[in-house]
């Protein structure tokens, strides 16, 4: 998980599966930012049921944002190596808005942004 998460995402109990998910979901870096979706915050939820179909709740840091087909087959991809996800489906959603609040410290720091 996030290297510094926050209070919302510390709430919920990830499965050993879903962890491994946010694990994986750690090596999918946004290519314009160069920092992994996890720690930017646009990963809101992940969960896996007893299908092996994973869904990824989260958003873009913009709308339109054009590298939404490349990070969904890196998600997809990412998901299903994990062993137990067989699918997965992405749910993209705007609300709530992303912001460098939903930032780790980590990628605060990894892009100069203090405090």
């Amino acid at each position: 998980m996030a290297k510094d998460s926050d209070e919302e995402k510390e709430s919920k109990e990830y499965s050993p599966t879903e962890d491994a998910v946010m694990g994986a979901l750690e090596k999918v870096i946004d290519p314009e930012l160069g920092i992994d979706l996890v720690n930017l915050g646009l990963i809101y939820d992940v969960s896996v049921d007893d299908d092996g179909l994973c869904i990824v709740t989260m958003t873009l840091t913009t709308m339109g944002c054009p590298l939404g087909d490349f990070l969904n087959d890196s998600i997809t991809e990412a998901a299903t190596s994990v062993d137990g996800v067989d699918k997965c489906k992405i749910n993209l959603v705007w609300e709530p808005v992303w912001g460098i609040d939903k930032m780790s410290r980590f990628a605060k720091i990894a892009l100069g942004l203090h405090g």
